[in-house]
């Protein structure tokens, strides 16, 4: 499988809703927007990758997806989003494996985990 593309897809329960924590809340930058006004659809940078809400989900159950969002500093995200009245699932910390992450839930409960990359980690050294 040559994969050219990829993308995170979530149909959220109340679509404006999402977008407004992800846009506004979270502070993604928007890649682009499409179909109808009524019923836009918005895809967000997330580094790397991409994050698209789409549609939408009366399903009442969350799966066991999560996202992962590397930040520069996960305490002052903390703070920043505590202030904003984001539901924080479990406080910053690190973790036996050295990253340092911050668990939230967006408006349908999704989990979303912030992860701080200390500097004195194997992943921010060249290993050759």
């Amino acid at each position: 499988m040559d994969v050219l593309s990829s993308r995170m897809l979530l149909r959220p329960r109340d679509p404006a809703r999402s977008r407004r924590f992800y846009a506004e809340t979270l502070g993604l930058a928007v890649y682009r927007e499409f179909g109808p006004p009524e019923h836009p659809g918005t895809v967000f940078f997330l580094g790397q990758g991409f994050l698209e809400l789409s549609g939408r989900s009366d399903e009442g159950e969350i799966g066991g997806v999560s996202l992962w969002l590397q930040v520069r500093d996960v305490a002052a995200e903390e703070a920043r989003l505590r202030q904003a009245g984001v539901e924080v699932l479990r406080e910053a910390r690190r973790e036996p494996w050295g990253l340092v992450e911050l668990w939230i839930a967006d408006p349908d409960g999704h989990r979303l985990v912030l992860v701080e990359v200390p500097p004195d980690h194997p992943l921010r050294r060249d290993q050759r």
